[in-house]
């Protein structure tokens, strides 16, 4: 658990924002358009919500209800896809806390991951994440990192084809092991596969991407604000003045995840937060039209030459 002070400091950056909070506390965001899985043609809301970090807050009774604030606001706002992984310390109870708050938690799509070197160890590890999440089973389950991915892939199939389960992925983070990750794409018959994307880390867009279309896999993405550095980053610099007309954005944060929602080929995005206006705010971000091809690249050398 992280201290109090260094919590806030971190939720702090994880969705830096210069919208007026009080607006967006006071009038709910629009709802994010849906992408289909493409594996079962089922539809999710584009922007998810990511946990890492920012749930791992331990048993402190006010950041548990903080937590507990920000997912409700996320259903409340048609938010659909809460991601998780034993790595984050406390976050799956934190959620837990959470959806046990909700009138009906039933809309939630649970993410979770397997993330152990023990091969004989993935069933145990997902009936602990099950029992902190406080749910029946999971939509969605992962093997994080790809660490030990041929064993533990062999047991969430399993567990796919026993009806215990309803889609399998794995998973990389700050760009890493892309080649690796791209020769399982090929040979594995994924539902999602999960990987970093954002207006500067692009790598993705050469080969993951394209072959997740080929192939009719799912994408989510993680560290779209590179954990609220980009954010930060950019929020020192000025907005481009075409931001509102041209793509519907009136802060930073809301124009770099609709850069990265409106890839045809990402499903969903899961930025993660602490807070209800930020929340609100990244909902919005995926309302409306998906900014066209050239307002992307209008984007992309604007901050390159920041």
């Amino acid at each position: 658990m992280i201290a109090r002070r260094d919590f806030m400091k971190v939720s702090a950056a994880a969705a830096l924002s210069a919208s007026s909070a009080s607006t967006l506390l006071a009038a709910p965001s629009a709802r994010p358009m849906t992408r289909r899985i493409p594996s079962s043609g089922e539809e999710i809301p584009c922007v998810g919500l990511g946990s890492w970090i920012t749930f791992n807050v331990g048993s402190d009774p006010d950041l548990l209800d903080e937590c507990a604030g920000v997912i409700k606001a996320f259903a409340d706002g048609g938010g659909r896809m809460i991601d998780s992984s034993p790595m984050y310390g406390s976050s799956q109870s934190t959620i837990g806390h959470g959806l046990a708050k909700l009138d009906d938690a039933s809309t939630i799509f649970s993410a979770d991951k397997v993330w152990t070197s023990d091969t004989g160890g993935g069933r145990g590890q997902v009936e602990a994440s099950r029992q902190a999440w406080r749910i029946a089973g999971f939509d969605l389950l992962q093997v994080h990192n790809l660490v030990a991915w041929q064993a533990h892939l062999a047991t969430l199939f399993d567990m796919k084809a026993r009806g215990q389960l309803k889609y399998v992925g794995v998973t990389t983070s700050h760009g890493r092991r892309h080649e690796d990750l791209e020769q399982i794409m090929q040979s594995q018959p994924l539902d999602f596969v999960q990987l970093t994307y954002n207006v500067l880390d692009r790598e993705a867009e050469h080969r993951l991407l394209p072959l997740a279309r080929d192939r009719g896999i799912a994408v989510i993405v993680n560290r779209p604000y590179q954990r609220g550095r980009l954010v930060e980053q950019m929020s020192r610099r000025p907005l481009p003045d075409w931001a509102e007309a041209e793509a519907g954005a009136t802060s930073w944060a809301q124009l770099l995840l609709k850069f990265v929602v409106a890839h045809p080929h990402v499903t969903c995005a899961i930025p993660a937060t602490t807070r209800v206006d930020h929340v609100r705010e990244n909902l919005s971000a995926g309302s409306g039209e998906p900014l066209a091809a050239q307002i992307r690249q209008k984007l992309i050398g604007y901050v390159q030459s920041l």
